[in-house]
């Protein structure tokens, strides 16, 4: 899979300025998706269009994903965000050298709490340590991905798999612990209802290879502006 560098637009759609750290991506299966599953699911036909030219957009460097998605947890995207701006003054690279550097004091000074400080330093370790592969991560499987990213303190499936999603871009991704999947079946497909992870998996099926694809357009359809990480 080919992936396109995006560096004119971020997940709202809006000019930016790319910076070192922040370098963005797209995937190049994103109109084929489209179409298959337009032609498939007649919720997608109608939900896909709704978004215009919209679609999935990641960054490039693995510690960059994870060290945001571990600062966002529990929080809102706005705080989130505050708070990520502040650590990119105080880490410039935003690298697992410059985070260790930086340690405890200076890392809770950007408004973590002490067990996120905890989470991003281990995370830092995993990487400077060479414990994790991440130049291998594009080749291997989601499952083995997956393993490898559960073993660092603050990362549990969930977030392995939004790894997956946002910065390996892999197209088939179900993360069925996922609350905002579930919401947007259950709106979109069972007017409303509680959905089970089976009901899920079932109403999944028709998405195949595509599942990524189908969960980012139930996301939109909940709220329009795609988040990052």
């Amino acid at each position: 899979m080919r992936i396109n560098p995006v560096v004119s637009l971020n997940g709202e759609g809006h000019k930016f300025m790319a910076t070192k750290v922040d370098p963005l991506f797209v995937p190049d299966y994103w109109e084929k998706a489209k179409s298959e599953l337009m032609r498939r699911d007649r919720i997608m036909k109608k939900l896909i269009p709704r978004f215009g030219d919209l679609q999935l957009v990641g960054r490039g460097d693995p510690f960059v994903t994870l060290a945001r998605s571990i600062v966002g947890q529990q929080i809102s995207v706005k705080a989130a965000q505050a708070v990520w701006e502040r650590m990119l003054v105080v880490c410039t690279k935003m690298t697992p050298a410059q985070v260790t550097r930086q340690g405890q004091v200076k890392l809770a000074g950007c408004g973590l709490s002490k067990r996120k400080v905890e989470y991003l330093l281990d995370l830092a370790a995993h990487f400077r340590d060479g414990t994790v592969h991440a130049k291998d991560w594009s080749s291997m499987e989601d499952e083995g991905v997956i393993a490898e990213l559960i073993q660092i303190r603050g990362i549990g499936r969930w977030t392995a798999e939004m790894f997956l999603i946002f910065n390996l871009l892999r197209p088939n991704i179900l993360p069925l612990d996922d609350v905002g999947l579930l919401r947007g079946i259950s709106i979109n497909y069972f007017s409303g209802e509680p959905v089970s992870r089976s009901d899920a998996r079932e109403v999944s099926a028709a998405w195949e290879p595509w599942r990524t694809v189908a969960t980012w357009y139930l996301w939109r359809s909940l709220d329009p502006i795609p988040v990052g990480y």
